[in-house]
């Protein structure tokens, strides 16, 4: 690994804090907040932070602030629209400063899937698992079907997420450089995966829809899962979101409970009329591509977040990862030049999976 230190947070951070303080004085969306509980609720990879506050009733809301140089909360109220009419439980939104970069939201508690999840696991609860990630699949559905204008997952938009792994992962997180050859047998894999990805259907895409950005609701707050973090929102090819969920960065199933899930959502997409693949086989290998281009994508990600915004927890991640894109890399014979690369920085050894 370089020995590049990681970066000190970003500046302004108090001075936003004190903005936002001074927002929530002024009863935004009528409510009669107590500024003296703010208090952290979560942070994540973007330049947005996420306060709880409570109210003088003794009910908790959330105050997301996005500094409007980076971030753009308009396109959040956008997508939030979108969602909750095609039947998601998701923030309302009941005050904004578009200007200043503030909304105030609804609470949709502090379960994440992922801990809910990984205590179910660890209590044997296989069945409380499954009743989740159903939940997550249904939910899926509907919001693939979304109406409304996104943006396009395009080509240039899916090739700088694969430029991220040679530059930040390769290059600054391993500090290793790539032979002539090994470029050119990159841009192939590369190419490889631009193709796949775009021939799929085309539904909306949250782009981020795993377990981190899935809550857990408690009745009458709305169905499983409360779904966050959907600002990024595009249109895109159809196996993204399965992928995020299904090879989460964050929590790692067995191949065969993956495929378990797939084939039920594979069912339920065309149930819904999605123009899916007619064999499961057809649509598991489109899968398999689409994760790979999520897991290249991610293992830059995470090392760009380290060595350029001093986030250094996303590292724990990056074996999980790797894991993913090995395993895909040894299985077609189209991401040989992938595989023979990772061997060569990781010492990667190749795993038995399952194939169609």
């Amino acid at each position: 690994m370089n020995q590049h230190a990681p970066h000190p947070p970003a500046a302004g951070h108090d001075a936003r804090r004190a903005l936002v303080l001074a927002w929530l004085e002024s009863r935004p969306g009528g409510f009669d907040l107590r500024p003296d509980s703010l208090r952290p609720a979560s942070a994540d990879a973007s330049f947005r932070r996420y306060f709880r506050v409570d109210t003088a009733a003794g009910d908790s809301l959330i105050v997301m602030d996005a500094p409007p140089e980076r971030e753009d909360v308009g396109r959040f109220c956008h997508v939030a629209g979108l969602l909750r009419e095609a039947g998601l439980s998701v923030p309302q939104v009941f005050a904004q400063d578009a200007q200043q970069g503030l909304l105030l939201l609804s609470d949709l508690g502090q379960t994440t899937y992922l801990e809910a999840l990984r205590q179910a696991r660890a209590e044997g609860a296989a069945r409380r698992c499954d009743e989740l990630m159903r939940d997550a699949l249904r939910a899926l559905v509907r919001l693939q079907g979304a109406q409304g204008a996104l943006p396009a997952y395009d080509g240039q938009r899916l090739q700088a997420e694969l430029d991220l792994f040679p530059r930040w992962y390769v290059g600054e997180h391993l500090g290793a450089q790539l032979t002539p050859a090994e470029q050119q047998g990159l841009r192939q894999v590369f190419d490889t995966l631009l193709a796949q990805a775009l021939a799929q259907p085309v539904v909306a895409v949250h782009r981020d829809y795993h377990s981190r950005n899935l809550m857990l609701l408690a009745p009458p707050d709305g169905a499983n899962p409360g779904v966050l973090d959907f600002q990024d929102a595009v249109r895109g090819p159809i196996t993204y979101d399965l992928v995020s969920l299904l090879r989460d960065a964050y929590i790692e199933w067995p191949e065969e409970q993956q495929i378990d899930w797939a084939i039920r959502y594979w069912e339920a997409a065309r149930a819904a009329a999605f123009p899916v693949a007619p064999d499961f086989g057809a649509f598991y290998r489109d899968f398999e591509f689409m994760g790979l281009q999520r897991q290249i994508k991610v293992l830059g990600i995470f090392a760009r977040l380290y060595h350029r915004d001093g986030k250094a927890q996303y590292l724990g991640d990056l074996p999980q990862v790797l894991r993913y894109a090995s395993a895909v890399a040894a299985r077609y014979r189209e991401f040989a030049p992938l595989q023979r690369l990772l061997e060569r920085l990781q010492g990667a050894r190749r795993e038995h999976g399952y194939t169609f």
